[in-house]
């Protein structure tokens, strides 16, 4: 069996020591210990991947951690996949949202912006 050492996956994925322990404390991982040396297995390994690729998404350390709970019981991966599709469209609406209120936002300070500089030309202040 193939084992990573924490600094093994710490360089490949770019992250700190203590994000590896956050998850492990999170109950996300599980690695071997011998010792005071963490074991990472390849399963261990492509959990971390995953957890990353939902951070990166957006998803809370509570959503991955109810993702990865549901592949561990029946049905298994179509109970995870149908629940990883509802999590992203209502992570894919959150997005579109957020657009819609940055557009909004993005309109309104053009608007003040114009108000600005009609008010300086009518007292007089170039711009």
């Amino acid at each position: 069996m193939k084992y990573f050492s924490i600094t093994e996956l710490t360089r490949e994925f770019g992250v700190s020591t203590r994000t590896l322990r956050f998850y492990e404390d999170e109950g996300l991982i599980h690695p071997e210990r011998r010792g005071r040396t963490r074991l990472y297995r390849t399963a261990d390994r492509r959990l971390i991947q995953e957890i990353l690729r939902g951070r990166r998404i957006g998803f809370t350390i509570a959503e991955i951690r109810e993702i990865i709970q549901v592949y561990k019981s029946p049905p298994g991966e179509i109970a995870q996949l149908k629940l990883l599709m509802a999590r992203l469209d209502e992570k894919r609406e959150d997005l579109r949202q957020k657009r819609r209120d940055i557009d909004e936002t993005l309109a309104e300070l053009d608007n003040v912006e114009e108000a600005c500089l009609t008010r300086m030309v009518e007292i007089g202040v170039g711009s």
